[in-house]
């Protein structure tokens, strides 16, 4: 398989892949299905509630921290997440503008 050419798509189109690649993965949306639920910043509480190993939690994490979609803070030795309300409403809004430009046709296919 060939090299993905990033440079040919417009900056949305590769903001809103790299965030949706992020969270491809259901320990991602599990992850921010808890964080959501928590409505707060979640320190260290992920490896009960989901039942999987901290350095798998933690490399998930991770993804969707590079992604921009979570932002992590230091208190004490725990980091904590929460979700990142400005990529998260830039989220929201790029699919539903990508989901809107679509019109149901019911005689197609």
């Amino acid at each position: 398989m060939g090299l993905t050419k990033t440079e040919i798509f417009t900056e949305e189109q590769n903001r809103l892949a790299v965030m949706l690649k992020a969270m491809a993965h259901p320990a991602r949306i599990a992850i921010l299905q808890q964080i959501i639920k928590a409505n707060a910043c979640i320190c260290g509480d992920l490896v009960e509630e989901l039942g999987l190993a901290q350095a798998t939690i933690s490399q998930h994490l991770k993804e969707l921290k590079t992604a921009g979609i979570i932002q992590g803070t230091i208190e004490g030795v725990s980091v904590c997440y929460c979700i990142n309300p400005t990529v998260w409403n830039e989220l929201q809004q790029q699919l539903s503008i990508f989901f809107s430009t679509y019109e149901l046709k019911t005689d197609c296919c």
